[in-house]
């Protein structure tokens, strides 16, 4: 079932994004931990990471030091089309 609503979402334009988050540890703060977080997002605006950040920032105890990214669309504009028939074959 989540296979067809992840589907949904990228036809509605949403993309694979992953970050790459380096923070301080909390413990030992000249130290840096890393953090990779993935999830559908849409580009350019990314609202679906940006809250992710406003929750690290506000629950999470480890000070970000920097974020990484990259977007891909996984089905494109022309990469999918409408068929209206089927041919099986036997």
């Amino acid at each position: 079932m989540r296979d067809h609503a992840e589907f949904e979402l990228m036809l509605r334009g949403y993309g694979l994004t992953t970050a790459e988050i380096l923070y301080h540890m909390p413990d030992h703060p000249h130290l840096l931990q890393t953090f990779i977080w993935q999830d559908y997002d849409i580009a350019p605006k990314f609202p679906v990471m940006a809250r992710f950040i406003d929750y690290w920032r506000e629950k999470l105890d480890g000070a970000l030091h920097s974020i990484r990214y990259t977007h891909r669309k996984l089905v494109a504009a022309n990469e999918w089309r409408k068929v209206d028939g089927e041919i099986l074959l036997q």
